[in-house]
């Protein structure tokens, strides 16, 4: 009886070997669910018979959209699928965003996600297949409300922590390797970077101006002051950088006002206050990509609003909802060099991604 067992264990384990070495897993994939859906799944942003400017091209949820190829691709693709399309929730047992609040995209393609409940950096890495969780912000001190991130020299990347009040400098591992502005930042948000000038842009909210410091961490420059005037802000929370010119998401004063990279207001201006799709009453997040559009986050009214470089309202894409291309209590907007526009669906634990099809 025992030599019987020990021949039925020796046979299981001679089993167990002979599948491993026969189905060899690949690298992992990241995968955003929608971006190779069939003709009959796609969602267009405006729909038909407009013509298609955008195309939902799915979300990032966490290590779900890591697909390890031969190992149950099938079945792994639709999960995916599933819970994109909201007809399933995450494994609770898995790596998942909870709060994501902002976001950017570096030279290699990562993606960074700053997630305020996880008090963490999500770094969705495609080259090497694999989700980072980053949580350190400097030493042994973890991030405790981070929200802005954005690429910085040397492969490092910078992330501001609105309670912690600096912004942490990591190295690509993820290791604290510095801070900027601990002393001078009351409550740091939204953060870009002119790598040509090798200047940081830092939103200060509570300051109620931009603080700009070179890549040494030395302050240079403060751009605003609180008010209602061309050049003030109240209470400036998003920031992006294109082509020598700065956008600021004047949140409370309902607007986006742009300036050039010497710090002078321009003349033209993004939203009104209103109560139409297309006005902004609390804006948040703030976007250009590379054909001059510039989307600004409607926080309130939980859509995504596209603009063009002068200001003239072009399409809305969202609205209040759980389901496909919807937002509950969006933040932060970024875009990458192929012109997928990401959106931080906070409330609903999502990254959004829309894919640019071209066009005006």
């Amino acid at each position: 009886m025992k030599s019987a067992v020990r021949s039925v264990g020796a046979a299981v384990i001679v089993a167990l070997a002979l599948a491993g070495c026969a189905a060899p897993r690949g690298p992992a994939v990241l995968h955003f669910g929608m971006e190779d859906a069939p003709e009959g799944r796609r969602i267009l942003f405006p729909q038909p018979p407009e013509v298609p400017r955008f195309m939902y091209a799915g979300q990032l949820i966490g290590e779900v959209n890591f697909r390890v190829a031969g190992a149950e691709t099938q079945g792994a693709a639709e999960r995916l699928w599933r819970l994109v399309v909201g007809l399933d929730a995450p494994d609770a047992q898995q790596t998942v965003l909870q709060r994501p609040v902002a976001g950017a995209t570096d030279e290699t393609g990562r993606i960074y996600v700053t997630d305020a409940s996880r008090q963490a950096v999500f770094v969705f890495d495609e080259k090497a297949g694999e989700l980072l969780v980053w949580d350190k912000a400097h030493g042994l001190t973890g991030f405790v409300s981070p929200v802005g991130v954005v690429a910085g020299p040397g492969g490092e990347i910078y992330v501001a922590d609105a309670e912690l009040g600096f912004v942490a400098r990591l190295d690509r591992a993820g290791n604290p390797v510095g801070e900027i502005g601990r002393g001078l930042l009351r409550r740091p948000a939204g953060l870009a970077r002119d790598a040509e000038q090798k200047l940081l842009y830092v939103a200060d909210t509570y300051a109620h101006d931009v603080k700009v410091f070179d890549d040494q961490g030395r302050l240079v420059q403060l751009i605003g002051r609180r008010g209602e005037g061309n050049g003030e802000f109240n209470y400036p929370t998003h920031i992006a950088f294109s082509r020598g010119e700065l956008f600021v998401t004047d949140t409370m004063n309902s607007r986006v006002q742009v300036f050039n990279a010497g710090g002078e207001v321009l003349e033209r201006k993004f939203g009104a206050r209103g109560l139409y799709v297309g006005n902004l009453v609390r804006p948040k997040g703030v976007a250009v990509d590379n054909e001059n559009h510039v989307y600004v986050i409607e926080s309130y009214y939980d859509h995504l609003l596209v603009f063009n470089r002068n200001g003239e309202y072009l399409l809305p894409i969202g609205g209040t909802g759980q389901g496909t291309g919807r937002f509950f209590l969006p933040a932060g907007v970024w875009v990458d060099a192929r012109n997928r526009v990401f959106v931080a669906n906070m409330f609903n634990g999502r990254v959004m991604v829309f894919q640019f099809l071209g066009g005006g």
